[in-house]
């Protein structure tokens, strides 16, 4: 047994537990990995060296060296490294290229800095342990500069700013309330997330990147958009792990959980999305831990699965999977349909992608030690296949209706046009008794 002492990177400045931790690597081996000084640009948040990880031979170099065909790639055990924590908070802002290695730096802009400060202060104070993390955020999207989302809880809070962030913390974070200036979002569907954190470490900035298109690409193969969001994220703990992935959803008795995954590799992505993300069911041999459960809890959770699985590793499922979906992509035929609901048509047979046999019962599987849903190797090879049937027969498509312009009307449009409406309601019955005088 290798000792988990050893194996497991703990969490650092983002993990309000005990984040002066340290990092189990080799310390010339994480200096040379983690390099920030190569990185750290102006205070405006631009860097340096951003074309270090794009282009040519120094791509091929990155990917042997910090890549899937990495030495330290698989070399420890996954289960039980995830640090108990109950809540999990994500700042959307900016992009990867521009986050400095840590957020709480002075070098980063004024929002993500000031929330982590925020956070650290008043870690004692709350009655959930809270992990911060930043996320890409682009204006105009679900996931704009300044928006906050929270996990279990699956809200979204609008635009946060720095004048703001005090209020914020104390409210939510730590009486858990409300934060009254802004109207909490119910978040539905199943959230990705997937370490990207180049400047932190390189391993990430390699793997992640190439996961996040592959997560794009299989979901828009299914026509799941709508139902599965997925976003790079910062530093979450665990660079020898890379590519790291959480997954959150919820369960058919409504309760949110938080899976981590490591070691994944763009051909491991159809299986999380099929086997977790669809059905429910962990994929063992790449499950690293739970949100909510103990070091403890995250290892017994996982043996008991192993016991009764039988599952070593995910390589045949993988591979099985991989062939399947090589033969689908060439006989996909991606239109685009009229009918509402973004339906999408095939060999006569109709198969709505509003609702492409995804059932609302996501992450049925329930990872705590007695209550763990346990399914055999052949049970659950049959399933999948039988997955894999139906995604041949209709869901190999990959261009779903767009959606109508009603859909796309934010909140805020929303009130505008009744300000709108009322404002010229008013000027109407004004001028009416105007007239009378």
């Amino acid at each position: 047994m290798i000792s988990m002492a050893s194996n497991r990177d703990r969490e650092e400045a983002l993990t309000f537990t005990n984040p002066s931790s340290p990092i189990t690597v080799s310390e010339s081996l994480d200096s040379y990995l983690t390099d920030p000084n190569s990185l750290i640009g102006s205070a405006s948040g631009s860097f340096q060296n951003e074309g270090l990880l794009s282009g040519g031979a120094d791509t091929a170099l990155s990917d042997a060296e910090f890549g899937f065909s990495r030495l330290d790639f698989k070399t420890s055990r996954l289960a039980g490294s995830v640090e108990f924590y109950q809540r999990h908070v994500f700042l959307c802002y900016k992009n990867p290229k521009v986050w400095p290695p840590r957020i709480e730096a002075s070098e980063f802009d004024r929002v993500p800095r000031l929330l982590s400060a925020a956070v650290m202060a008043k870690k004692a104070d709350m009655n959930k342990e809270t992990r911060l993390t930043i996320c890409e955020g682009h204006d105009g999207t679900e996931t704009s500069n300044g928006d906050v989302l929270i996990f279990p809880d699956m809200i979204r809070y609008r635009r946060l700013t720095h004048f703001d962030v005090d209020t914020f913390v104390e409210e939510v974070l730590v009486k858990d309330g409300e934060w009254l200036p802004g109207t909490p979002e119910r978040l539905k569907g199943s959230f990705v997330f997937v370490c990207s954190h180049g400047s932190r470490d390189r391993r990430c900035g390699v793997c992640g990147p190439a996961l996040v298109s592959r997560f794009k690409e299989e979901i828009e193969l299914r026509c799941l958009q709508s139902k599965i969001s997925v976003s790079p994220c910062s530093h979450i703990g665990g660079h020898h792990y890379a590519g790291n992935v959480i997954i959150f959803g919820s369960k058919i008795n409504g309760e949110v959980t938080g899976h981590w995954y490591g070691y994944v590799t763009p051909e491991d992505v159809p299986v999380l999305l099929e086997q977790h993300i669809l059905k429910g069911e962990i994929v063992n041999g790449l499950w690293r831990g739970q949100m909510g459960l103990s070091e403890e809890e995250q290892n017994k959770s996982y043996e008991l699965r192993q016991n009764l699985n039988g599952e070593t590793n995910v390589g045949n499922k993988t591979e099985e999977l991989t062939q399947t979906h090589k033969s689908e992509m060439h006989a996909a035929a991606c239109q685009s349909q009229p009918e509402e609901m973004g339906c999408c048509q095939e060999n006569g047979n109709s198969h709505c992608c509003g609702n492409p046999a995804f059932p609302e019962k996501l992450e049925t599987q329930d990872a705590n030690v007695g209550t763990a849903k346990v399914i055999s190797d052949k049970k659950s090879s049959k399933k999948l296949n039988s997955r894999i049937n139906s995604v041949k027969g209709g869901s190999a498509r990959k261009v779903c209706a767009m959606p109508t312009w009603f859909d796309s009307w934010e909140q805020e449009d929303m009130y505008a046009a009744l300000a709108v409406v009322c404002a010229a309601a008013s000027v109407a019955i004004a001028y009416s008794c105007y007239k009378q005088l």
